[in-house]
């Protein structure tokens, strides 16, 4: 997303390092979801005001919307099968295609998603 909008931060990176697993390998939110809404934080202002909010925010539903719509859930556990809490179920995930066949995938989506909403709103 830095990329494509031209942002230059060796910050987002670091930042958005504890997002896998769905955050720091609990199971939750997957981290290209949580990455594509720090993308639309990072390209909308936020305002000064409820309503300039409430249009960010409506940015971030549309994209949850559009992610769900084609991954059908934005739960790593949920998106994986795997309990990356647990030793067995890291060692699971990591010995199986999951990673190329779930988290790759999802993460183009969510790229491809957020920066097509972007565009599409800006």
């Amino acid at each position: 997303m830095c990329q494509e909008f031209e942002i230059e931060s060796e910050i987002i990176p670091r930042i958005a390092s504890c997002f896998g697993g769905g955050i720091g390998n609990t199971g939750a939110v997957c981290g290209a979801v949580a990455g594509a809404v720090m993308a639309i934080g990072l390209q909308n202002e936020r305002g000064n005001t409820m309503a300039d909010w409430l249009r960010m925010s409506a940015v971030a539903q549309e994209f949850r919307r559009r992610f769900e719509a084609e991954m059908e859930t934005i739960s790593c556990r949920e998106l994986t099968g795997a309990d990356l809490s647990t030793e067995e179920g890291r060692e699971q995930f990591m010995s199986s295609d999951t990673p190329q066949t779930v988290c790759f995938p999802a993460v183009g989506v969510a790229y491809r998603l957020v920066v097509d909403l972007l565009k599409e709103t800006s």
